[in-house]
């Protein structure tokens, strides 16, 4: 029989350009594609097979083949599946979007056969066209299973027309031969062919193969077929069917890491939803990580086959540390097979993954928790990012944090439960103070009045604890509340008769101290003479400074000069207004308990000269003194 020239059923050529300019970001997407349509084949003919036993032909080698061919320039993909007859050659490739794979699994469930049907995901019938994204002519042999020994060549350039002719074909299956475009030679080298496989089909479960030539000894070569995938999904086994080593190699070419993983994450979903989860906690941060952008994602894959490198819809971006893979059948893609389509089950897939994780964290935080203060000294910074983002689980995040606080040994940690658990009695609020370490603000000013209560103070480091610990708000119906703020736990009313020795002495502070914002009288103070507090939503000197490393203007907020009654120096100062009021002296003390003040929030001054002139002055009077 002649050759026939048929016209395509839709507006091909219009569409084929849509599929290879904008529906597919990579090139390199063809072959996924079509070894993806290759192994849907196989799938098909074996479950045919089970009605029909006669459709295997004897033929049960399942495999998929590449054969590159640099003489012609083509590459040929070829699989013992099912194959097509010519009817089927005319619906399924003459028609754009007419998918056999969709057809079929239609057809499967008016058979009552669902519950046998083969995991397939070619959806929507337009990977195949992908290869003229490659190529500029197509060629198809194939032969339908259980049909005689003629089968059906289908050829075109895509361009509107296609041409079938009858031909010998042996086997049962079907060849894909690209004749491949001048800029697409790449895709016959042996090495790149292997590449790609092992990128998007590594775990697919038949074998993808490809001839070899290897020299055996000198002089002499020996062709061999080599299998390219290694098919090893361990995903998909039991749990207690995988070794532990096999788990660390696994974890290892996945997140490129030379060390174990921290923690093992391996569970599948079932019921209404299924899909199935492997996840690994890093054992240390990776080299780059805090400079990379923040993406989190896992891989995500379909019936073996990966579809997305990093999915960031199953996975929040606060776990971003967390490397693994998430198997779905269930997914419904889109036509590129790149992007998902909006679907409630990836919110169903996230809130289990990240449900999983957190409960991970938490079961290693109790039984081991040196090894979770290893993690937690990479990644501890990143899992606060939840607070912000996370609303639903904040309280489960808050669980896995750990602080220093004024009542720990240095480089020891507690959490907010245990800090809950040793409150006082007539404590109600959480207080914590945020600054540049830990070691300098256990000799902070701010943390007097709470030693003196007996109450602890949690000490935060992290440039992101000024925003994360406030939207947290409380833990457990307790209030969080900065130490450095007006409103602080364990500061109370200064008695009346103070207010009134020191009420001329704090109007002239107030006038000689422009910077702040008010002068007043505070029990916050112990040991100290100042400090500077912020009110309740004024920006903290913290916050400032770190708006500051940003290149943003803060404002240049003013906050609150606080000053102890009963110190000796305040005490000095009133008397000293008391004897004379325009006493020039005022003015350089007022300056010093400012700036004492500032010093003492981890803050510079803005003129260390008249400081040190200031202090300076200050001990020539005493010597004088002291001489006299």
């Amino acid at each position: 029989m002649s050759a026939e020239t048929l016209e395509f059923k839709a507006e091909l050529k219009q569409l084929l350009h849509l599929i290879t300019h904008s529906l597919y970001s990579d090139r390199e997407i063809f072959l996924r594609e079509l070894i993806s349509n290759a192994s849907d084949a196989i799938n098909k003919v074996r479950f045919d097979a089970l009605a029909n036993a006669d459709k295997l032909e004897g033929n049960t080698d399942w495999k998929i083949k590449l054969t590159p061919d640099a003489t012609a320039k083509t590459l040929t993909i070829s699989d013992n599946g099912i194959g097509m007859s010519r009817q089927d050659v005319i619906d399924n490739l003459g028609t754009v979007a007419q998918s056999g794979t969709k057809a079929f699994l239609e057809a499967a469930k008016r058979a009552g056969k669902t519950g046998e049907t083969p995991g397939l995901i070619g959806q929507f019938g337009v990977g195949f066209y992908s290869a003229f994204m490659v190529a500029d002519k197509v060629t198809v042999v194939t032969r339908a299973a259980g049909s005689p020994a003629d089968g059906t060549r289908w050829e075109s350039d895509g361009q509107g027309s296609y041409t079938l002719e009858a031909c010998e074909k042996p086997t049962r299956g079907t060849d894909v031969v690209l004749h491949l475009k001048d800029d697409t030679k790449d895709f016959l080298d042996t090495w790149r062919l292997r590449q790609l496989v092992r990128k998007f089909s590594d775990f697919l479960e038949h074998p993808v193969v490809m001839d070899v030539e290897k020299e055996v000894e000198e002089g002499k070569k020996e062709t061999t077929e080599e299998t390219l995938n290694s098919r090893k999904a361990i995903w998909l086994r039991s749990k207690s069917e995988v070794k532990p080593e096999e788990y660390e190699e696994f974890y290892k070419s996945l997140a490129h890491d030379t060390d174990a993983p921290a923690d093992v994450i391996h569970y599948a979903a079932e019921g209404k939803t299924e899909f199935k989860v492997l996840c690994f906690v890093p054992g240390h941060k990776p080299f780059g990580f805090d400079y990379e952008e923040p993406v989190a994602g896992l891989r995500l894959y379909v019936q073996r086959v990966l579809i997305m490198d990093r999915c960031e819809q199953v996975l929040p971006v606060y776990l971003r540390f967390v490397k693994g893979v998430v198997d779905s059948a269930d997914l419904p893609l889109n036509v590129s097979r790149e992007l998902l389509q909006q679907n409630p089950l990836l919110d169903v897939i996230q809130k289990s993954v990240v449900k999983n994780v957190l409960e991970s964290l938490a079961g290693t935080k109790n039984v081991e928790p040196d090894k979770y203060l290893t993690f937690y000294k990479s990644f501890g910074t990143v899992l606060k990012e939840g607070l912000t983002r996370d609303w639903s689980n904040r309280e489960k995040i808050a669980d896995l944090l750990l602080f220093e606080s004024a009542n720990t040994e240095a480089g020891k940690f507690t959490t907010f439960a245990e800090y809950v658990e040793k409150m006082p009695t007539d404590q109600t609020e959480i207080a914590y103070l945020i600054g540049e370490s830990a070691e300098q603000l256990r000799h902070s000013p701010y943390l007097e009045a709470f030693r003196a209560k007996g109450q602890d103070v949690l000490l935060l480091t992290d440039p992101i604890d000024e925003f994360a610990i406030p939207q947290l708000g409380e833990y457990k119906g307790k209030k969080l509340v900065a130490a450095d703020r007006g409103e602080a736990t364990g500061v109370g009313e200064v008695p009346a008769g103070d207010k009134e020795r020191f009420a001329a002495l704090l109007t002239v502070l107030k006038e000689k101290v422009p910077d702040v914002a008010d002068v007043r009288l505070t029990n916050r103070l112990t040991e100290s003479a100042a400090c500077l507090v912020a009110e309740a939503h004024g920006v903290s000197a913290h916050m400032e400074r770190l708006m500051e490393r940003m290149g943003r203007d803060s404002g240049t907020p003013k906050r609150v000069l606080e000053l102890n009654p009963k110190h000796p120096t305040l005490e000095a100062l009133r008397v000293l207004h008391e004897k004379n009021a325009a006493d020039p002296r005022l003015d350089g003390y007022a300056r010093l308990l400012y700036e004492q003040a500032v010093i003492a929030e981890g803050s510079k001054v803005t003129d260390p000269v008249a400081f040190a002139k200031r202090v300076n002055d200050l001990i020539v009077r005493d010597a004088q003194v002291s001489g006299a």
